[in-house]
């Protein structure tokens, strides 16, 4: 009937504006993804090994683009990243490289992994 409201649409909103009151409203979720992507970014500038295509005043808190100093090591990167747990880093087929989405419901321990997988990359490979 044209009158009868969503309701499980209605019901998942609900849900999710309580999760987002959780995190401490939109402020406190703006906070985590501040932080999350300043750890990101610090580990792909760190030592060169990675690189951003980005300019640092354009770079995007939700999605992190990186590539490595050698290209020829990505698909090694992005099949241990896989095994590691760390899916869906592959970039943009038209771009290449690698894509860390940092959507809101992404825990700090989820790019702690990526950024210690990272290092330990970096440690094997650079």
């Amino acid at each position: 009937m044209l009158n009868t409201p969503p309701t499980n649409a209605i019901y998942i909103l609900g849900l999710v504006l309580d999760w987002v009151k959780d995190q401490g409203g939109v402020l406190g979720i703006e906070q985590r993804n501040i932080r999350q992507a300043q750890r990101l970014y610090e580990a792909i500038d760190r030592t060169g090994f990675y690189q951003c295509p980005n300019q640092p005043d354009s770079r995007s808190r939700m999605n992190v683009p990186f590539t490595l100093k050698k290209p020829e090591l990505t698909d090694t990167f992005l099949a241990e990243s896989t095994k590691a747990g760390l899916v869906t880093l592959k970039g943009h087929r038209s771009v290449g490289g690698m894509r860390a989405s940092l959507y809101n419901a992404m825990p700090d321990e989820g790019v702690e992994a990526l950024v210690s997988f990272m290092v330990d990359f970096e440690r094997r490979y650079g």
